[in-house]
């Protein structure tokens, strides 16, 4: 009977446990999503804000301005905002809902943390003549909601938890963090060095082309990558708002050096030293001096492999109007023509050719890409054993040669230097198709 009651005893206890903490946490949960939540500030259009102000954790405040349409910081220091961090603030001041009302008359606001407030926000709009505020608290027990208040009341509500990251926000995370003022879709010329390696690129027509060391089509996703890099970089932090001397930060003789030009406006970023795991750096139209990762060069400075364009041809099948292919002595040429209001190819010197032959057989010589880039002329080139001249869109021809040195294909077209190692499988397949062509 003892253990019985013990063991009753302690059930109790359990479910006594249970009900005060389903208690303490059904009162921090908020009104079921069918019901309306009071919105803390009435209706506020985001928009219409043109004035934010706030005293993040850290004691920090700081003030920003929408001057047409732009946010600028105005204390303590004046910069560029960070627009869409700006916004983000906007939008959830004007949207603050509360979530539940904790208590009307509180006793003693130091256990919400808001005695002193933990954050404070303060908004204007063009019709208000003083900042509405927002006091901001520790967060409640179960960690899902936040206390807050308005200053002129004693009542203390919740807050959805996200409301911390979005409004805790100091001096530097409020200003622009853009390491360089880049219009991403204009850019036409790119420039890297790094010591005495220069890498320069152009874009003409939509597609990017290296010029310099060497004259060759360039890789339009790993070039415009890099543009979109330097573009959208961020500081790490800002070291100083106006450098007197660059030396200190190895500035004056860069480690690297980044140039992007659109028409005659140029954005350069140059690389300094490295120091704690941070490389200072500066913006040439700027006087600050910032701090950016690591990363940041490995990530733009590459080989020159890694800017060339890897595709042997620029005509796919269904571009291509006309084809040359010179093979062991023998010289093949089609045309594609209309016929009957539908385009065919036809043998040069007359004849259809059966369609599925030849879009497999250009399908694979056009699809043949480089692995690889060799300097200067191979010997196995000065034989070639196929070469292929196509020509296609409003005029434009490419040629590219291919030849055998032992196991190894080697390609190199008219228009580049050097030459480009292609995979053997993919080039006997190709091999393969031609030779199914003739036969059709």
């Amino acid at each position: 009977m003892v253990r019985g009651a013990r063991s009753t005893l302690l059930l109790l206890l359990v479910l006594a446990g249970l009900g005060a903490y389903i208690y303490f946490v059904d009162r921090e949960r908020p009104l079921d999503d069918a019901e309306p939540r009071e919105q803390a500030f009435g209706e506020v259009d985001s928009e219409a804000i043109e004035e934010i102000e706030i005293r993040s954790e850290d004691g920090e405040t700081t003030r920003v301005r929408k001057t047409d349409g732009q946010w600028r910081l105005v204390e303590p220091i004046s910069a560029d905002a960070d627009a869409d961090e700006l916004s983000t603030i906007a939008s959830t001041l004007a949207g603050l809902e509360v979530q539940r009302v904790v208590e009307e008359e509180p006793a003693d606001l130091i256990r919400f943390g808001l005695d002193p407030a933990r954050i404070d926000v303060g908004f204007r709009t063009a019709d208000d003549t003083e900042m509405r505020r927002v006091l901001i608290g520790n967060r409640t027990p179960t960690g899902s909601d936040i206390y807050a208040r308005t200053p002129d009341s004693r009542r203390v509500f919740l807050v959805a938890s996200y409301i911390d990251t979005t409004f805790n926000r100091n001096t530097f995370a409020l200003r622009d963090k853009d390491i360089l003022k880049v219009e991403r879709g204009t850019a036409e010329t790119m420039e890297m060095t790094r010591g005495s390696t220069v890498l320069a690129f152009t874009k003409s027509a939509g597609d990017w082309n290296i010029v310099e060391p060497i004259e060759a089509r360039g890789d339009f996703g790993v070039i415009e990558s890099a543009v979109e890099r330097l573009a959208s970089g961020q500081m790490q932090g800002i070291v100083t708002e106006k450098a007197d001397d660059l030396r200190q930060f190895g500035l004056d003789r860069p480690t690297a050096t980044f140039v992007v030009g659109s028409g005659s406006a140029r954005a350069t970023l140059v690389l300094g030293r490295t120091e704690n795991a941070l490389v200072y750096a500066k913006d040439a139209a700027r006087p600050m001096v910032f701090t950016v990762a690591p990363t940041l060069e490995t990530d733009l400075f590459k080989t020159l492999e890694d800017f060339r364009r890897k595709d042997l041809f620029d005509s796919r099948a269904f571009t291509a109007t006309h084809v040359e292919i010179v093979q062991g002595g023998t010289t093949l040429a089609f045309e594609k023509t209309k016929k009957d209001d539908a385009e065919v190819w036809q043998r040069a010197g007359g004849g259809d050719v059966d369609a599925t032959a030849i879009d497999d057989a250009l399908g694979r010589v056009t699809g043949l890409r480089a692995s690889g880039f060799e300097s200067g002329t191979p010997a196995a080139l000065r034989s070639p054993v196929l070469r292929v001249t196509i020509q296609f869109g409003e005029g434009r021809m490419e040629t590219v040669t291919f030849g055998r040195s032992g196991g190894d294909v080697l390609a190199s077209r008219t228009d580049e230097p050097g030459a480009a190692t292609v995979d053997a499988m993919a080039f006997d397949e190709a091999i393969a198709a031609l030779d199914a062509l003739k036969k059709t």
